[in-house]
C-alpha cells in the first residue's frame, strides 16, 4: 500500500516546490520592481506626495518616514509578501488537491450504484481506482453469487419436495394395500413390507441430509478426534459398497501406503469418504473399477478417488462442492442423490483443516481429499 501512494507523493512535493518557487520569485520581483528596482523612484515619489497632501506633512518627514518604512525594513516586507504569496498559492494548490478527496467520495458513490460504469479517477490516484473497481467486481460477484445460492436453494426445494413424495408415496400405497387386503399371500405381504421399508429409509436419508447441511451451515462442526488407521477404513469401506456396486459390474480397488494414520472424527471423515464414493459410484460407467490411492504427502495424507465417466465441464468443476447443486438434474435422486453429500463432505473436511477438490478430464474423474496427519 506505501508504494501505491508515489505517484501522489512526488506529485505532492513538485507542488510544494513549485509554491515555494513560485513564492520567491513573485517576491523577488515585488522587490525589484517597487523598492529597488526600476519602479523604486516612482513609487518612493508617489509615497512622499501622499505624505505631504494628504498628511500635509514636510518633504523632509516624507522622506524620513518611507525611510523607515521601506528601505530599511525591506526584509521584513520581503517576509511578510513571501507569507502573503505562500498562502494565495498555497490555498489555490490546496484546492486543486480536494478534486482527489471528491473523486474518490465519488467512485465510493458509485459502488452503491448498481447501473454505473468502470469507475475512472485521475492518474496520481490509480491504485485508489484498481481497489475501488476490484472491490466494485467483489461485491458484484457476490450479488451474483447469492442470487445464484437463492435460486439453487429454491430448485432443491422442489427437487426435495419431489424426492420425498415419490418414496412417500409408495409407502403410503403398499401399506394401503395391506391395510384393505387382509388375505394377502404371507410371501407377497414381506415383499410389501421390504419395499416399504426401503422407501422409508430413502425418505429419512434425504431429511437427514438436508437437516444436516443446515446444521453444518449454521454452527461450527464440533469434532471427537481420535487415530485412525487410514488403509483398514477405506478397505472396510470398499467391502461395504461390494454390494452396491456389483450389480452393475462395478469394483473398488484400494491402495494406500502402510501404518498411514491421521487424527481427526472418524465417524465424520467416514462420511466424507462415503458421500464421494456414493458420488463415484452414481456416475461411473458400469464395468469400471473406482481407484482409491492414499499416500503421504509432506505433513499431509493425500486420498485420490478416481472414477471413470462423463466428463464434468470445467465451468462446473469449482461449483460441484456448492451448497444446494446438484450436478445432473436429470437423475433421479435415487441414483443422483440430493445433491448435498459434497458441500457436506466440503463442511466436514474444512473443519479439519484440510483441503477437497475434484479435476475431470478425458472420462476420469479424480476427487483430492487432503488431511493433516
Amino acid at each position: 500500500m506505501k508504494k501505491n501512494y508515489g505517484k501522489l507523493k512526488r506529485k505532492l512535493v513538485v507542488w510544494m516546490l513549485l509554491v515555494l518557487l513560485l513564492s520567491i520569485v513573485a517576491c523577488a520581483v515585488v522587490m525589484y520592481v517597487f523598492v529597488d528596482g526600476i519602479f523604486q523612484a516612482p513609487f518612493a515619489d508617489g509615497f512622499i506626495r501622499i505624505c505631504r497632501t494628504v498628511f500635509q506633512m514636510s518633504d523632509d518627514t516624507a522622506h524620513r518616514i518611507y525611510w523607515f518604512l521601506f528601505r530599511d525594513n525591506k526584509i521584513f516586507w520581503m517576509a511578510s509578501l513571501f507569507l502573503l504569496l505562500m498562502l494565495i498559492i498555497c490555498y489555490q494548490a490546496l484546492s486543486r488537491f480536494t478534486r482527489y478527496f471528491n473523486e474518490v467520495g465519488d467512485g465510493v458513490e458509485q459502488l452503491l450504484s448498481e447501473n454505473a460504469g468502470p469507475i475512472q479517477l485521475s492518474p496520481e490516484l490509480e491504485f485508489m481506482e484498481k481497489q475501488l473497481n476490484t472491490i466494485r467486481q467483489t461485491l458484484e460477484k457476490r450479488a451474483f453469487d447469492a442470487k445464484e445460492a437463492e435460486q439453487r436453494k429454491n430448485d432443491l426445494v422442489v427437487y426435495l419436495a419431489h424426492d420425498i413424495k415419490t418414496p412417500l408415496t409408495s409407502v403410503i400405497g403398499y401399506l394401503s394395500l395391506m391395510e384393505e387386503a387382509y388375505d394377502m399371500p404371507e410371501e407377497q405381504r414381506k415383499k410389501y413390507m421390504s419395499i416399504t421399508l426401503d422407501k422409508a429409509c430413502r425418505l429419512e436419508q434425504l431429511i437427514n441430509e438436508f437437516f444436516d447441511i443446515t446444521r453444518f451451515n449454521l454452527q461450527t462442526i464440533l469434532l471427537d478426534k481420535e487415530e485412525i488407521n487410514l488403509p483398514y477404513m477405506l478397505l472396510q469401506m470398499a467391502d461395504e459398497f461390494y454390494p452396491m456396486l456389483t450389480p452393475q459390474g462395478k469394483q473398488v480397488s484400494v491402495s494406500a501406503d502402510e501404518d498411514l494414520k491421521i487424527n481427526a472424527d472418524p465417524d465424520k471423515i467416514a462420511r466424507v469418504f462415503n458421500n464421494i464414493l456414493k458420488n463415484a459410484a452414481a456416475y461411473s460407467y458400469p464395468d469400471t473399477t473406482i481407484e482409491i490411492e492414499a499416500k503421504r504427502y509432506q505433513e499431509n495424507a493425500c486420498i485420490l478417488f478416481r472414477n471413470r465417466g462423463k466428463t464434468i465441464p470445467a465451468g462446473k468443476l469449482e461449483t460441484v462442492f456448492e451448497k444446494f447443486y446438484r450436478l445432473d438434474e436429470t437423475r433421479s435422486s435415487h441414483t443422483g442423490g440430493s445433491g448435498l453429500g459434497l458441500a457436506i463432505a466440503k463442511e466436514i473436511v474444512k473443519a479439519h483443516g484440510g483441503t477437497i477438490s475434484v479435476d475431470s478430464a478425458d472420462e476420469v474423474t479424480e476427487f483430492k481429499v487432503v488431511l493433516p496427519l
